[in-house]
C-alpha cells in the first residue's frame, strides 16, 4: 500500500471537517502564526479585540479553503499563507461590523466584542483588520490577486448595505435576497478559493473551476446559516434561533413563508418580523410556521442544488491533491442543518 493509500485510508472514517483541518493543519499553523503578528498595534485595545476574537475559535473554514485550493497545485511560495489570513482578517473585520448593525449580543459563543469595548472601538478595530489585510496582500506583491481580494470587500459592504435596506421590506423578492447572498458571503468564498488556486499556479480553467466552487459553496453556506437560524430542519430552539426575526432580515425561509403560509400564519410572521423583543414563545411559533409550510425544507433544498453546483465544479479536477475533500466539503456544509 502506497503512503498515499495508508493515508487515505487512515482518515476515511474521519468526519470531513476534520480531514480538511488534517489536511490544511501545517500551512494553518503558519496562517495563524501571521495572524498574531499582525495584530500589534502601540494602542491597547487594538490587540485586545483582535485576539479575543480570533482566539474565540471558529473553523477558519474560509482561510482553510484558500490553502486547500492552493494544494491542489504547487505553491512555491508563502503567498497562499499571506492569501489566506488576508481572507481571515477581511472575515473577522465584517464580524466586527456586523455586530455593530445587527446589535448582537454574541459572537462564537461568548459576548460579543462590542459589548465588552463598545461599536466605536468594534467598528474601527475592523477598519483595522481590514487595513492589515490589504497590506498582507500588497507584500505578496500580485496585483491581480489584491485587485480580487481588495473587489469582494467592496461587494461585501454593498451586500451588507443593500440587506439593511429591505430589511423588514415585504415587497422584497427572493431575487434580491439571492442578490445579498452573493454579495455578502458568496464574494468572499470566491475570492478565498480563486486566491488559492492563484498561490497554487493553476491554469485559467482550473482557476476558474475554483472560483466557481467557492461561489457555489458559499451560497450554500448561507442558505443552510438562514435555516440554522430558525432551528433547521429540526426546529430546535437554541440561544442563537430567531435573531434573524428580531432583526427584520428577509431571508428565504421567511420569504417562503410569506408567500406560502396560511394567511393567519403569513400575518403573524409579518407581525413579529423586527420586533427586537420576540420572546421565546414568539420564535417558537414562527419555527413551527416554517417547518409547516415547507420553508426550511425548500430553503435547504435550495442549498444542496448549490452545494451539488460547487462539487459538479470541481469534478474535472477530482484527482488533485485534497480535492476530493473540498468535494465532500460541499455535502458538509449543507448536512449541518439536518
Amino acid at each position: 500500500m502506497s503512503t498515499l493509500e495508508a493515508t487515505a485510508s487512515k482518515i476515511t472514517d474521519q468526519p470531513i471537517i476534520d480531514q480538511l483541518i488534517e489536511h490544511t493543519c501545517a500551512e494553518m499553523e503558519e496562517v495563524n502564526k501571521l495572524l498574531l503578528s499582525r495584530v500589534g498595534s502601540h494602542v491597547e485595545m487594538v490587540p485586545q479585540i483582535s485576539n479575543y476574537l480570533i482566539s474565540a475559535g471558529g473553523k477558519r473554514l474560509r482561510p482553510m479553503l484558500t490553502v486547500a485550493a492552493a494544494l491542489m497545485f504547487a505553491p512555491k511560495d508563502q503567498q497562499h499563507i499571506s492569501y489566506a489570513a488576508a481572507i481571515e482578517f477581511m472575515h473577522t473585520a465584517t464580524l466586527l461590523h456586523d455586530d455593530v448593525v445587527d446589535e448582537s449580543d454574541k459572537r462564537r459563543g461568548q459576548q460579543a466584542p462590542r459589548k465588552i469595548w463598545g461599536n466605536a472601538a468594534s467598528v474601527l478595530v475592523g477598519d483595522f483588520l481590514l487595513g492589515q489585510a490589504f497590506m498582507m496582500m500588497v507584500e505578496a506583491g500580485n496585483l491581480e490577486a489584491l485587485g480580487i481580494l481588495s473587489r469582494s470587500a467592496a461587494i461585501i459592504a454593498e451586500g451588507e448595505v443593500f440587506q439593511l435596506s429591505i430589511a423588514k421590506d415585504f415587497n422584497t423578492k427572493i431575487d434580491d435576497y439571492f442578490e445579498v447572498v452573493k454579495a455578502k458571503t458568496a464574494a468572499l468564498f470566491e475570492a478565498a478559493t480563486e486566491v488559492g488556486a492563484m498561490a497554487g499556479g493553476a491554469n485559467s480553467a482550473e482557476r476558474a473551476a475554483l472560483k466557481t466552487y467557492g461561489a457555489q459553496l458559499g451560497i450554500a453556506f448561507q442558505l443552510v446559516d438562514d435555516a440554522l437560524d430558525y432551528g433547521g430542519m429540526s426546529g430546535t430552539i437554541g440561544k442563537n434561533v430567531g435573531d434573524d426575526l428580531r432583526e427584520g432580515k428577509m431571508t428565504l425561509p421567511i420569504l417562503h413563508a410569506l408567500q406560502n403560509a396560511a394567511d393567519a400564519d403569513a400575518q403573524f410572521v409579518r407581525d413579529n418580523l423586527g420586533d427586537q423583543g420576540a420572546n421565546q414563545a414568539t420564535v417558537e411559533k414562527v419555527v413551527g410556521i416554517l417547518l409547516s409550510c415547507g420553508a426550511l425544507k425548500t430553503t435547504l433544498n435550495r442549498a444542496r442544488e448549490h452545494a451539488n453546483l460547487a462539487k459538479a465544479a470541481l469534478e474535472p479536477l477530482a484527482t488533485r491533491n485534497g480535492a476530493q475533500i473540498l468535494i465532500e466539503i460541499a455535502d458538509y456544509c449543507v448536512e449541518r442543518a439536518a
